[in-house]
């Protein structure tokens, strides 16, 4: 068994601890009302963006979501979140040191001996969802529900799905798709882009990912018999007739979607064995991007 399948299988297990640390680490995470930043590369970016429509729509305050990279040095929010496994990424390091003393900072990573635990001025550690795959799984997954826990949005059912998702087969035929697009709606629309991502990094695989509407806008021409098309959560009236009219095979979210997104992780694996890959040293990538200095 690979270090990933290993992790993917830990992940109900991680939720349930992240649920309980929510409770007591209470006094580092946002306030309702507060104007809040999420930040995070690759898919720290991602959970950022399912949290912070979650948040938002929740009536708790403006939160956006940005690759370190990109965030608006103009704008001024109360609180900044950096989600970071490593604790070492470029970006994020230097972001952090940027705002020190002018927004209140939260790092939640998985690492307590690294750079990040000096320069942010809270910190929650998800050691016990640290990885030794390169290609993330349980740590984003357990840092969303950290978060989604905190706003009162997690249950014991999201675990139950999350072990029913690891149990039940796949349907047949998905390894064999030479093309896979994941749809979200809302907060979803985070977890499609994940999906899309762990797709490529552990499979190598042409994926795509898109708010569920804008799919009919242009990228359903690519539909297919050789095509998947998998909705994480509700589908808009109509859309699961229009794909299947085109061939393609749709998959309906039934789960949770975050159990959906361990359903996915199942898929890339497999997906990845097929083609004889190995999905804990995905090509061109490391645990963390560290850019050296010119």
């Amino acid at each position: 068994m690979t270090h990933v399948e290993t992790e993917i299988a830990s992940q109900p297990d991680c939720w349930h601890r992240a649920a309980g640390l929510a409770a007591d680490r209470q006094d580092v995470l946002p306030r309702a009302g507060e104007r809040v930043a999420i930040i995070g590369c690759g898919t720290s970016l991602y959970m950022g963006q399912a949290y912070a429509s979650l948040r938002e729509s929740g009536g708790q305050g403006v939160t956006d979501a940005f690759a370190a990279s990109e965030y608006p040095r103009t704008r001024r929010y109360d609180r900044v979140i950096a989600l970071t496994r490593s604790g070492t990424t470029t970006e994020v390091l230097e972001l952090l040191a940027a705002l020190k003393g002018t927004a209140r900072t939260l790092a939640v990573t998985a690492d307590p001996n690294t750079p990040v635990m000096e320069l942010a001025d809270d910190v929650v550690v998800l050691d016990f969802a640290d990885e030794q795959s390169v290609v993330q799984t349980r740590f984003a997954t357990t840092a969303l529900t950290l978060l989604r826990a905190h706003l009162g949005l997690h249950t014991e059912a999201v675990e139950e799905d999350g072990r029913r998702a690891l149990t039940e087969p796949l349907p047949d035929g998905l390894v064999d798709r030479t093309q896979f697009t994941f749809l979200g709606r809302g907060w979803t629309v985070g977890l499609a882009n994940e999906a899309g991502l762990k797709m490529r990094e552990a499979a190598l695989a042409w994926t795509e990912s898109y708010p569920a509407m804008e799919y009919r806008h242009g990228p359903i021409s690519i539909a297919a018999h050789t095509t998947l098309t998998w909705m994480f959560g509700e589908a808009p009236a109509g859309l699961s007739q229009q794909v299947a009219a085109t061939g393609a095979h749709w998959v309906e979210g039934r789960l949770d979607p975050l159990a959906e997104l361990v359903r996915v992780h199942r898929l890339a694996v497999a997906v990845a064995a097929a083609k004889g890959l190995d999905p804990d040293r995905p090509r061109h990538l490391t645990r963390s991007v560290i850019l050296a200095d010119a």
